[in-house]
Protein backbone atom coordinates (compact mmCIF):
# COMPACT_ATOMS: atom_id res chain seq x y z
CA UNK A 1 0.00 0.00 0.00
CA UNK A 2 1.58 3.30 -0.80
CA UNK A 3 2.59 5.46 2.20
CA UNK A 4 0.52 8.70 1.16
CA UNK A 5 -2.43 6.31 1.32
CA UNK A 6 -1.82 4.43 4.44
CA UNK A 7 -1.34 8.00 6.20
CA UNK A 8 -4.28 8.97 4.79
CA UNK A 9 -6.40 5.71 6.28
CA UNK A 10 -4.50 6.29 9.38
CA UNK A 11 -5.79 10.02 9.78
CA UNK A 12 -9.58 8.60 9.17
CA UNK A 13 -9.32 6.13 12.11
CA UNK A 14 -7.78 8.49 14.45
CA UNK A 15 -10.32 11.46 13.52
CA UNK A 16 -12.85 8.35 14.05
CA UNK A 17 -11.59 7.54 17.45
CA UNK A 18 -11.37 10.92 18.56
CA UNK A 19 -15.03 11.74 17.35
CA UNK A 20 -16.13 8.73 19.18
CA UNK A 21 -13.83 9.85 22.32
CA UNK A 22 -15.64 13.80 22.35
CA UNK A 23 -19.59 12.43 21.77
CA UNK A 24 -18.73 10.01 25.35
CA UNK A 25 -16.91 12.69 26.81
CA UNK A 26 -20.20 15.07 26.08
CA UNK A 27 -22.56 12.28 27.25
CA UNK A 28 -21.29 13.24 30.95
CA UNK A 29 -23.33 16.56 30.76
CA UNK A 30 -26.55 16.05 31.13
CA UNK A 31 -29.12 18.59 29.26
CA UNK A 32 -32.06 20.22 31.96
CA UNK A 33 -33.97 22.45 29.93
CA UNK A 34 -33.49 24.13 26.27
CA UNK A 35 -33.55 27.93 25.71
CA UNK A 36 -31.95 31.35 27.10
CA UNK A 37 -34.41 31.48 29.96
CA UNK A 38 -33.64 28.06 31.39
CA UNK A 39 -29.65 28.67 32.38
CA UNK A 40 -28.79 28.15 35.48
CA UNK A 41 -27.30 31.29 37.55
CA UNK A 42 -27.25 29.34 40.51
CA UNK A 43 -27.30 26.40 42.61
CA UNK A 44 -27.65 24.74 46.02
CA UNK A 45 -28.09 21.57 47.24
CA UNK A 46 -31.65 20.41 48.74
CA UNK A 47 -31.41 16.79 49.23
CA UNK A 48 -28.58 14.04 48.73
CA UNK A 49 -30.02 10.13 48.69
CA UNK A 50 -28.27 7.06 47.91
CA UNK A 51 -28.92 7.69 44.07
CA UNK A 52 -30.18 10.73 43.54
CA UNK A 53 -29.35 14.57 44.30
CA UNK A 54 -31.68 17.49 44.97
CA UNK A 55 -30.97 20.35 43.96
CA UNK A 56 -32.70 24.86 43.79
CA UNK A 57 -31.66 26.62 41.24
CA UNK A 58 -32.58 30.12 40.18
CA UNK A 59 -32.30 31.63 36.38
CA UNK A 60 -31.27 35.31 35.45
CA UNK A 61 -34.62 36.05 34.04
CA UNK A 62 -35.59 39.83 33.85
CA UNK A 63 -39.05 39.35 32.09
CA UNK A 64 -42.72 38.92 33.87
CA UNK A 65 -43.51 35.41 32.34
CA UNK A 66 -40.05 33.96 33.05
CA UNK A 67 -39.14 31.33 35.89
CA UNK A 68 -36.72 32.39 38.93
CA UNK A 69 -36.48 29.36 40.70
CA UNK A 70 -36.88 25.65 40.17
CA UNK A 71 -35.78 22.25 41.24
CA UNK A 72 -33.74 19.76 39.46
CA UNK A 73 -33.33 16.23 40.16
CA UNK A 74 -30.49 14.16 39.46
CA UNK A 75 -31.24 10.41 39.66
CA UNK A 76 -29.01 7.54 38.89
CA UNK A 77 -27.67 7.69 35.03
CA UNK A 78 -31.51 9.28 34.04
CA UNK A 79 -31.83 12.84 32.89
CA UNK A 80 -32.29 15.73 35.35
CA UNK A 81 -36.28 16.08 36.43
CA UNK A 82 -37.17 19.60 36.36
CA UNK A 83 -39.73 21.33 38.54
CA UNK A 84 -40.48 24.71 37.90
CA UNK A 85 -41.29 26.77 41.29
CA UNK A 86 -43.61 30.20 41.83
CA UNK A 87 -42.18 32.85 43.27
CA UNK A 88 -44.58 34.91 46.00
CA UNK A 89 -47.12 36.88 44.92
CA UNK A 90 -47.03 39.02 48.05
CA UNK A 91 -42.99 40.00 46.63
CA UNK A 92 -42.01 41.91 43.64
CA UNK A 93 -40.37 39.33 40.90
CA UNK A 94 -36.53 39.60 41.05
CA UNK A 95 -34.69 41.07 38.25
CA UNK A 96 -30.75 38.81 37.18
CA UNK A 97 -30.47 36.17 39.70
CA UNK A 98 -26.99 35.05 39.71
CA UNK A 99 -26.27 33.35 42.68
CA UNK A 100 -27.77 30.77 45.55
CA UNK A 101 -26.13 29.44 48.89
CA UNK A 102 -27.61 27.44 51.78
CA UNK A 103 -27.17 28.92 54.93
CA UNK A 104 -25.15 26.18 56.85
CA UNK A 105 -26.27 24.41 59.89
CA UNK A 106 -29.94 25.03 59.06
CA UNK A 107 -32.29 22.33 57.86
CA UNK A 108 -32.04 22.11 53.81
CA UNK A 109 -34.88 24.24 53.56
CA UNK A 110 -33.10 28.22 54.17
CA UNK A 111 -31.26 30.03 50.87
CA UNK A 112 -30.27 33.07 50.23
CA UNK A 113 -30.22 34.03 46.44
CA UNK A 114 -28.62 37.10 45.42
CA UNK A 115 -29.12 39.51 42.14
CA UNK A 116 -26.49 41.22 39.72
CA UNK A 117 -27.43 44.33 41.58
CA UNK A 118 -26.28 43.56 44.75
CA UNK A 119 -29.88 42.27 46.48
CA UNK A 120 -30.51 39.47 48.48
CA UNK A 121 -33.13 37.45 49.54
CA UNK A 122 -33.32 34.84 52.47
CA UNK A 123 -35.60 32.45 51.12
CA UNK A 124 -37.61 28.96 52.93
CA UNK A 125 -38.36 26.27 51.09
CA UNK A 126 -40.98 24.08 52.20
CA UNK A 127 -40.42 20.03 50.48
CA UNK A 128 -43.86 18.66 51.06
CA UNK A 129 -45.26 21.12 48.81
CA UNK A 130 -42.57 22.56 46.98
CA UNK A 131 -42.88 26.14 47.41
CA UNK A 132 -40.92 29.13 48.49
CA UNK A 133 -41.45 31.89 50.41
CA UNK A 134 -39.12 34.83 51.21
CA UNK A 135 -38.22 35.81 54.77
CA UNK A 136 -36.37 39.10 54.40
CA UNK A 137 -34.89 41.16 51.50
CA UNK A 138 -31.76 43.27 51.89
CA UNK A 139 -28.82 44.32 50.56
CA UNK A 140 -25.09 43.84 50.70
CA UNK A 141 -22.61 46.44 51.92
CA UNK A 142 -20.54 48.98 49.99
CA UNK A 143 -21.94 48.52 46.82
CA UNK A 144 -20.43 50.59 44.18
CA UNK A 145 -21.59 52.12 40.75
CA UNK A 146 -20.51 49.25 38.11
CA UNK A 147 -20.52 46.31 40.54
CA UNK A 148 -21.86 43.70 38.75
CA UNK A 149 -22.18 40.36 41.27
CA UNK A 150 -22.51 37.10 40.07
CA UNK A 151 -21.33 34.92 43.04
CA UNK A 152 -22.77 34.30 46.93
CA UNK A 153 -21.13 32.00 49.18
CA UNK A 154 -22.18 31.24 53.07
CA UNK A 155 -19.74 28.96 55.65
CA UNK A 156 -19.24 28.23 58.94
CA UNK A 157 -16.10 29.10 60.39
CA UNK A 158 -15.05 27.92 63.48
CA UNK A 159 -18.42 29.08 65.03
CA UNK A 160 -18.27 32.34 62.67
CA UNK A 161 -21.11 32.63 59.89
CA UNK A 162 -18.90 34.12 57.17
CA UNK A 163 -20.14 35.26 53.49
CA UNK A 164 -18.04 35.63 50.34
CA UNK A 165 -18.86 37.29 47.48
CA UNK A 166 -17.71 38.43 44.26
CA UNK A 167 -18.34 41.19 41.18
CA UNK A 168 -17.57 38.95 38.36
CA UNK A 169 -15.01 41.57 36.16
CA UNK A 170 -14.83 41.26 32.71
CA UNK A 171 -11.66 40.77 29.89
CA UNK A 172 -8.97 43.35 31.59
CA UNK A 173 -11.01 44.32 34.65
CA UNK A 174 -10.30 41.72 37.62
CA UNK A 175 -13.15 40.25 39.05
CA UNK A 176 -13.35 41.27 43.10
CA UNK A 177 -14.14 38.90 45.97
CA UNK A 178 -15.13 40.56 48.79
CA UNK A 179 -15.91 39.42 52.56
CA UNK A 180 -17.29 39.67 56.02
CA UNK A 181 -19.53 38.49 59.09
CA UNK A 182 -22.96 37.84 58.41
CA UNK A 183 -25.44 38.25 61.16
CA UNK A 184 -28.29 36.68 59.76
CA UNK A 185 -30.61 37.88 62.82
CA UNK A 186 -29.86 41.25 61.85
CA UNK A 187 -29.37 41.11 57.99
CA UNK A 188 -26.02 42.75 58.51
CA UNK A 189 -22.99 41.54 56.61
CA UNK A 190 -19.95 43.76 58.08
CA UNK A 191 -17.41 43.74 55.25
CA UNK A 192 -14.04 42.89 56.36
CA UNK A 193 -11.92 42.61 53.63
CA UNK A 194 -11.71 42.35 49.20
CA UNK A 195 -8.94 41.63 46.90
CA UNK A 196 -8.94 41.11 43.07
CA UNK A 197 -8.76 38.49 41.08
CA UNK A 198 -8.14 37.63 37.07
CA UNK A 199 -7.80 33.64 36.02
CA UNK A 200 -5.68 32.40 33.59
CA UNK A 201 -8.75 30.25 31.57
CA UNK A 202 -10.76 31.24 29.88
CA UNK A 203 -9.18 34.37 28.10
CA UNK A 204 -11.00 37.51 26.36
CA UNK A 205 -13.90 37.93 27.03
CA UNK A 206 -14.07 36.28 30.39
CA UNK A 207 -16.15 36.79 33.74
CA UNK A 208 -13.14 35.98 35.85
CA UNK A 209 -15.76 35.00 38.85
CA UNK A 210 -18.76 33.30 37.71
CA UNK A 211 -20.04 31.27 40.94
CA UNK A 212 -18.21 31.19 44.89
CA UNK A 213 -18.57 28.49 47.54
CA UNK A 214 -16.39 27.77 50.44
CA UNK A 215 -15.76 24.13 52.32
CA UNK A 216 -16.43 23.79 56.11
CA UNK A 217 -12.64 24.19 56.18
CA UNK A 218 -12.69 27.44 54.27
CA UNK A 219 -11.29 26.25 51.23
CA UNK A 220 -12.76 28.97 48.42
CA UNK A 221 -13.87 27.35 45.10
CA UNK A 222 -14.64 29.72 42.01
CA UNK A 223 -15.61 29.16 38.35
CA UNK A 224 -15.08 31.17 35.46
CA UNK A 225 -16.85 31.65 32.60
CA UNK A 226 -16.76 33.47 28.87
CA UNK A 227 -19.05 33.04 25.90
CA UNK A 228 -19.08 34.87 22.16
CA UNK A 229 -22.91 35.48 22.20
CA UNK A 230 -25.94 33.60 22.56
CA UNK A 231 -24.93 30.87 19.94
CA UNK A 232 -21.07 30.35 21.81
CA UNK A 233 -19.06 29.23 21.88
CA UNK A 234 -18.23 28.81 25.80
CA UNK A 235 -15.41 28.05 27.96
CA UNK A 236 -15.75 27.98 31.72
CA UNK A 237 -12.97 26.46 34.25
CA UNK A 238 -12.97 25.36 38.05
CA UNK A 239 -10.40 27.30 40.20
CA UNK A 240 -9.30 27.09 44.28
CA UNK A 241 -9.08 31.01 44.54
CA UNK A 242 -7.66 30.83 48.25
CA UNK A 243 -8.55 30.34 51.64
CA UNK A 244 -10.70 32.13 54.53
CA UNK A 245 -10.23 31.58 57.90
CA UNK A 246 -10.49 33.30 61.31
CA UNK A 247 -7.44 34.39 63.49
CA UNK A 248 -8.77 35.80 66.26
CA UNK A 249 -12.01 37.55 65.87
CA UNK A 250 -10.75 38.85 62.27
CA UNK A 251 -11.29 36.87 58.87
CA UNK A 252 -7.99 36.30 57.16
CA UNK A 253 -7.68 36.11 53.33
CA UNK A 254 -5.12 34.02 51.65
CA UNK A 255 -5.09 34.40 47.45
CA UNK A 256 -3.76 31.15 45.76
CA UNK A 257 -0.81 32.67 44.36
CA UNK A 258 -1.02 30.57 41.18
CA UNK A 259 -4.79 29.64 39.56
CA UNK A 260 -4.57 25.90 38.60
CA UNK A 261 -8.09 24.73 36.34
CA UNK A 262 -8.96 21.89 38.29
CA UNK A 263 -11.70 21.40 35.36
CA UNK A 264 -12.11 23.29 32.01
CA UNK A 265 -14.60 23.08 29.34
CA UNK A 266 -14.77 24.72 25.68
CA UNK A 267 -17.94 23.59 25.74
CA UNK A 268 -20.22 25.04 28.05
CA UNK A 269 -20.80 28.12 30.28
CA UNK A 270 -20.74 27.51 34.06
CA UNK A 271 -22.64 29.93 36.10
CA UNK A 272 -23.71 27.74 39.45
CA UNK A 273 -21.33 25.38 41.32
CA UNK A 274 -22.34 23.26 44.64
CA UNK A 275 -19.81 21.38 46.61
CA UNK A 276 -21.84 17.61 47.19
CA UNK A 277 -20.03 15.55 50.81
CA UNK A 278 -19.41 12.16 50.67
CA UNK A 279 -18.55 8.70 48.79
CA UNK A 280 -20.75 9.82 46.03
CA UNK A 281 -20.44 13.27 45.94
CA UNK A 282 -18.43 15.90 43.84
CA UNK A 283 -18.32 19.63 42.62
CA UNK A 284 -21.27 20.01 40.87
CA UNK A 285 -21.41 22.94 38.18
CA UNK A 286 -24.29 23.72 35.55
CA UNK A 287 -25.09 26.35 32.64
CA UNK A 288 -26.38 28.87 31.03
CA UNK A 289 -25.60 28.18 27.66
CA UNK A 290 -27.78 30.74 26.51
CA UNK A 291 -29.31 29.46 23.38
CA UNK A 292 -28.55 26.01 24.03
CA UNK A 293 -30.25 25.67 27.89
CA UNK A 294 -28.50 24.43 30.87
CA UNK A 295 -26.16 21.24 31.80
CA UNK A 296 -25.20 19.79 34.42
CA UNK A 297 -22.45 17.84 35.53
CA UNK A 298 -20.78 15.79 37.92
CA UNK A 299 -16.93 16.49 38.42
CA UNK A 300 -15.80 13.50 40.58
CA UNK A 301 -19.33 11.74 41.06
CA UNK A 302 -19.16 7.63 40.62
CA UNK A 303 -22.87 6.80 40.63
CA UNK A 304 -24.96 9.60 39.55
Amino acid sequence: MPRFLRLIINLIVLAGLLLICVQVWAQDWRPVRGGIPFGISGIALIKQQSNSLDFLIVHDNKQKNEGRIAIIRIKGRSQPEYFPLNWPNNTDLPIDLEALTSVPEKTKSSFIALSSSGKAYHISFEPANKTISIIKEFNLPGIIQGNNFEAFGLQNIDGKLVAIWGHRGEGEQPATIFWGMFDLAKYQITLAGSANLKVPFPSGNVRHISDIKVDPVGIVYITSASDAGDDGPFQSAVYVAGYLGLRGNKIVWRQNSQFVPLYRSDYHKIEGMEIVPGAEGGVVVGTDDENLGSYVYILGGSSY
